[in-house]
């Protein structure tokens, strides 16, 4: 069998991320490498952690992108804040709270699960009637932007109550992070960890991470040893930590680096408030086209993520039949729901470079198209107008 070259079609990625990555991140990958220890690379590296402590709005030394996916930033701060025996109160509404629990338990750690409702944000009260239950927690984790359902945690008030018990936060920031207001330092956050193929407009490849004064006290008082090598900041604050001289721990993916300082560059560009302010104008837009066809969001609007939409899926309407039709014919995807949410809704994303009255409209049009030829219970016609008058001439 003889192997070509690989070309992958152009789609538009509206699912829960990948989102569409940037051209000039795309340009900037392809770039001459370096080696992991050329002291250009390393001057850019200080850059990037720069460019991620007023992207994460932190003054915390160690910030830095975990060489890994998001999931393995999440790894990063459990297995060196959690040690054995532990007690972890972990506040799940969603999947990615779960993967919480398995991190806890795989670090030696005990979890106390607070559940709320998917689609609902954390409660502070569960939060705070668990603590007071079990005094001798010394860890509270939760998802600020759950991708799972679209839901958005009140952050600050959690990680309050999280302190007043004595206990150190770590928060999932994956799908928040340059998309809807994260204030690190404001907010007192101790650990937190993101991705970059969401809201940074970044391939997927690499977790930033931030360590507060008292979470890298606990990583660097620790009883035992970190369970994971590669993750072991002990070790890892070697080569990232900001000193001239840098020690060797891994390869660094300095192409994938490259993508990210680009991403990061394009963030500041913008202002963060401004791409704040754009996120949500355009999921205003998208809500009224949906609304408009008499589709329903499974958030309440407080509690609402303007970068990942989950829409309920009209009775008697084939999910993967309309998600393979807005593929086929229209080259763009969107999201299935996760767990519990599976066959339920869709997910719609906003991300990004992804997020831009273009999209918003394309996605309105192909929807409107895919659901009128399944024959779903929605109004034709009226998205775009809907769309329009929140875009105007955008």
């Amino acid at each position: 069998m003889a192997f070509r070259s690989f070309h992958p079609p152009q789609r538009v990625l509206m699912g829960p991320g990948p989102s569409d990555v940037s051209p000039r991140v795309l340009a900037a990958m392809a770039r001459p490498t370096l080696g992991h220890l050329d002291p250009v690379f390393i001057s850019m590296m200080d850059e990037v952690k720069a460019l991620l402590q007023a992207t994460f709005l932190t003054a915390n030394e160690l910030t830095m992108p975990v060489s890994a996916p998001g999931s393995a930033g999440m790894e990063t701060c459990f297995v060196n804040l959690v040690e054995p025996g532990d007690t972890v109160i972990v506040c799940q509404n969603g999947v990615f709270g779960g993967r919480m629990k398995e991190n806890v338990e795989r670090s030696g750690g005990i979890p106390v699960m607070v559940q709320d409702d998917w689609g609902r944000a954390v409660d502070p009260q569960k939060l705070e009637d668990a603590l007071t239950a079990h005094p001798e927690a010394s860890l509270v984790a939760f998802v600020h932007a759950e991708t799972s359902t679209g839901a958005q945690s009140d952050a600050g008030p959690l990680v309050r109550i999280a302190h007043a018990h004595g206990c150190l936060a770590i928060v999932d920031a994956v799908t928040s992070l340059g998309g809807t207001p994260l204030r690190v330092d404001d907010w007192e956050i101790d650990a937190i960890y993101s991705g970059t193929q969401k809201c940074l407009s970044c391939t997927p490849g690499l977790s930033p991470v931030s360590f507060g004064a008292k979470a890298r006290e606990k990583v660097t008082g620790r009883k035992s040893k970190v369970q994971s090598w590669f993750l072991d900041l002990n070790l890892v604050m070697g080569y990232w930590g900001g000193a001239t001289k840098r020690a060797y721990h891994h390869t660094a993916p300095i192409n994938a680096l490259y993508g990210l300082h680009e991403a990061l560059v394009i963030v500041q560009e913008e202002g963060l408030d401004a791409a704040w302010a754009r996120h949500q104008r355009n999921h205003l837009a998208l809500r009224a086209g949906l609304e408009a066809m008499g589709l329903r969001f499974v958030v309440p609007e407080r509690e609402r993520l303007p970068q990942l939409n989950a829409i309920a899926i009209p009775d008697g309407v084939d999910d993967a039949a309309v998600r393979g039709l807005l593929l086929a014919d229209y080259s763009l995807e969107i999201g299935a729901g996760l767990g519990a949410m599976a066959g339920k809704v869709w997910r719609i994303g906003l991300m990004g470079h992804g997020s831009n009255p273009r999209n918003v409209r394309y996605c309105l049009a192909a929807l409107e198209d895919v659901l009128g030829r399944v024959k779903a219970p929605v109004a034709r016609g009226v998205a775009l107008d809907a769309a329009n008058a929140v875009l105007g001439a955008a």
